[in-house]
């Protein structure tokens, strides 16, 4: 049997907008969070021992983190170097280089030839020696649509064709690894992928690139005892045999995973018959109060009373109150600040609401000019069973307006410089030129 700590989606360095600076450190108090949690995983893998780190991919917000953070995660996986335990670091979708592939921030570690250490940046059969026997380890980082397919591939094709097209070059190319395997040692496929199946998180906003879905088909295989996914942001298992496993992040990124547990799975490894639990981590709690306080007389008492010290302490918080427009000249901000006071971190979004009991719905006719986020509020005042989930459709929301309203900038820019090129297509000795007008 071979002992394996499974984690993934680490994300050390994001965050920062919910903590503080520690005036002792002169760090961001989530970035000491982030190194606390993966330093108790870390002291996991040391006191069972395991005999392998997996590690799924997406070890910082992004391919160039500052270099504190990387120094940060690096003297907690240079643990694992002292006590001679073999580690795969997977490259996910946040390691990889924005103007190409490659894992920008983990190739170091192929560089400096760190014992026991392998970068996967490529679909690849890894052989490890463990201090309990071999193991193989396939290697699958994060794959664009661009890795499997050249413009002309897909010249003429529908979505769904393009789709279809990019699983059938994935499953040769991963047929060409199982095809090498030796059938006497237990293998692990270590993935980082959005599995067809797989319930969303934090990482559906946070993805850089487009990726796009594996069916739980091309997975499951016999030849596999483990598969170890990194990606999504919630644990999940999607296959008991062979066990196809999510762990999960190992911190809360944003408001979005305020009710997941977090943690690694312990996988005690065998062919044909793999074990394998979910650890969960202690880690800094984030919770939303709501308080409607359109019908009270007596709005600001209501609200310091749900303002409780107990669920506040240490908590990242975000307050949401609702309130009429006449309540306003009732709410002192100031002892609101100090009722929040025992939070680690917190912010305050007061929603005005309606002076009837129902809000009337914006008219979408012809000729409307109506904000969506508006008509978005004012559906949601009239759905109770989504009151729960309401602030984060808001973000969501703002989120996603904002990104097409980039992508039509992005657009109007680029018809306004290609207009301006016009003059100059006929001139082939000014190829520079015109590609310094495009950007």
């Amino acid at each position: 049997m071979i002992k394996i700590l499974h984690l993934s989606d680490i994300h050390m360095g994001s965050g920062f907008v919910h903590g503080r600076v520690n005036p002792e450190t002169g760090l961001n108090s989530r970035l000491e969070d982030f190194v606390a949690t993966l330093g108790r995983c870390i002291d996991r893998a040391l006191a069972e021992p395991v005999d392998l780190v997996l590690f799924g991919g997406d070890a910082f917000p992004d391919a160039t983190p500052p270099p504190i953070v990387q120094e940060a995660f690096a003297k907690q996986f240079q643990r694992l170097v002292a006590a001679q335990i073999p580690a795969v670091l997977l490259v996910g979708n946040h390691d990889q280089h924005a103007q190409g592939q490659g894992g920008a921030s983990l190739s170091i570690y192929r560089t400096l030839a760190v014992p026991g250490f392998v970068v996967g940046d490529r679909l690849e059969t890894h052989c490890i020696e463990t201090r309990n026997g071999l193991v193989q380890v396939i290697t699958l980082p994060w794959l664009t649509r661009s890795t499997l397919l050249t413009r002309p591939d897909a010249e003429g094709l529908s979505l769904g064709e393009v789709s279809l097209l990019l699983i059938d070059r994935l499953r040769v190319a991963l047929e060409g690894e199982i095809r090498r395997l030796d059938p006497d040692i237990p293998t692990v496929l270590l993935a980082h992928l959005m599995a067809d199946n797989a319930r969303f998180g934090a990482e559906r906003f946070l993805a850089v690139g487009k990726g796009f879905t594996v069916p739980l088909g091309l997975l499951a295989r016999d030849c596999f005892d483990y598969v170890a996914l990194g990606h999504v942001h919630r644990h999940q298992v999607l296959c008991e045999q062979p066990p196809i496993v999510y762990p999960g992040s190992i911190e809360r990124v944003d408001f979005s995973e305020e009710k997941e547990d977090k943690g690694f799975v312990l996988v005690a490894l065998e062919k044909g018959q793999t074990t394998f639990e979910f650890c969960p981590v202690s880690v800094r709690a984030f919770r939303t109060i709501e308080v409607n306080l359109s019908a009270s007389d007596t709005p600001q008492a209501d609200l310091l009373q749900a303002l409780k010290p107990e669920v506040l302490q240490d908590a990242v918080v975000r307050l949401v109150y609702h309130l009429r427009s006449e309540q306003l000249d009732y709410i002192d901000t100031v002892a609101i600040h100090q009722a929040l006071s025992p939070a680690h971190s917190y912010t305050i979004h007061p929603e005005l609401v309606s002076q009837f009991s129902r809000a009337r719905l914006p008219e979408l006719g012809v000729g409307s000019n109506i904000d969506p986020l508006d008509a978005l509020k004012a559906y949601l005042v009239n759905r109770e069973d989504l009151q729960e989930i309401s602030v984060e459709m808001l973000d969501v929301a703002q989120s996603l307006l904002a990104e097409e309203e980039h992508a039509w900038l992005s657009q109007a820019e680029l018809v306004f410089e290609l207009d301006a090129i016009v003059p100059f297509k006929q001139e082939a000795e000014q190829p520079q030129e015109t590609q310094l007008r495009l950007l």
